[in-house]
Formats: C-alpha cells, structure tokens, sequence
C-alpha cells in the first residue's frame, strides 16, 4: 500500500539557521520557507537525489510543533511521509485494521498542495505518519 517514502520532516527551533546548515555545511539545495497556515507550520524542503527533509518550525501559538518544541527544545524527528496512490482507499483499509486517524480523518491539503493524512504514533512503533496521496 505504501509507496517511497516522500520526506523525514524534522522540528527545529531556529529554522533559517537549520536551513543555513542543510545549504552551508552540508551543500544540500534548500528551498524557501512556506507558511502552511493548517497545519501551522513553516517548512522549508530540502532536496535529496532520493528524498526530502522536511525542516519544521512552529506557526502561531496553536501549532502542534510549538508543544513537540516544548518537550524536545533542540528539535528532533516529528513524522515520516510515505506515498499512497489513493488517500482515501489507504484510510479505509488502514481503519479496518484498527489504525486511528488523526484529526477528523478527512484528508487536508499538505505543503505538496496534494491530499495528506496523519496516522496515531502509537499504532506505528511511536513513529507519527503521514501520507501524502500522489
């Protein structure tokens, strides 16, 4: 059902200056800040021959990477985005087998401008994921 994995998407309290180390140190092509005003956030991509980085950075007050920052204040891995071919097929197939949905399981449209749903850390190994129809 999964297809590649899209990108690792990583909190970071300072985003221009996780951008700058992606770009400087590690010679990486960084694209510009976008607001995703739902899901508040600010991302930044950052572009790998075979995936993406995801830098995360807390959109007003309500965003839920304000309170991941709070617990982990140096940042850290917030999700993993795989690929599905059918969104909707996946959410059904995947709620039959028990797993939960976040939100209220319909699909938002992501930073990809594509439709994106989150899976319950605790029904993957602690692991928050998200799918990102292609």
């Amino acid at each position: 059902m999964i297809g590649r994995l899209n990108h690792v998407a990583i909190a970071v309290p300072d985003l221009q200056a996780a951008a700058a180390q992606y770009r400087d140190t590690l010679g990486a092509t960084v694209r510009p800040p976008q607001d995703e005003p739902d899901h508040g956030v600010t991302v930044v991509f950052i572009e790998l021959p075979n995936t993406k980085i995801e830098l995360l950075h807390p959109l007003g007050d309500d965003s839920p990477i304000k309170g991941f920052l709070e617990k982990n204040p140096s940042g850290g891995i917030h999700h993993m985005c795989y690929e599905v071919e059918d969104i909707l097929a996946a959410r059904g197939r995947l709620e039959a087998e028990g797993a939960r949905v976040l939100g209220n399981g319909e699909p938002k449209i992501g930073a990809h401008g594509k439709p994106v749903l989150f899976l319950h850390p605790k029904d993957f190994n602690g692991c928050l994921i998200e799918l990102e129809q292609i």
